[in-house]
């Protein structure tokens, strides 16, 4: 299949990939690259959605070894919120129309999403 047949693609975006060679937070030159090459695609039609984890701020039980799971784990969405936000941004002033979606209510941060929403 060429690259002009595809209407939509789903991209993952590892937290660690955002650092670039940084061990954490986020390398702004890096995530205009992405930004970039996203844009073309976008820019010839194509939709893309893009699932960011959170791997530049928390590791999960990586990073704590006292901390309960669950805990843990929700520290970890708050990161790849934290991503969303940046990288949905970074899109923005390129031109690019975004929108950030959570399993959970973020306040005006994000939108609402859920299994069997409409916006899917």
């Amino acid at each position: 299949m060429m690259m002009n047949d595809l209407k939509r693609i789903l991209l993952k975006l590892s937290g660690e990939a955002l650092a670039g060679d940084k061990d954490f937070g986020f390398d702004e030159a890096t995530c205009l690259k992405v930004a970039e090459q996203v844009k073309q695609i976008t820019d010839k039609g194509t939709q893309v959605a893009i699932v960011i984890g959170g791997g530049n701020f928390w590791r999960g039980r990586n990073s704590s070894k006292i901390i309960e799971r669950t805990k843990s784990d929700q520290i970890g969405m708050l990161g790849t919120v934290m991503n969303c936000i940046y990288v949905s941004e970074i899109f923005r002033t390129l031109g690019m129309q975004t929108e950030v979606y959570t399993p959970f209510m973020c306040g005006a941060f994000t939108k609402l999403f859920f299994q069997g929403c409409s916006c899917c």
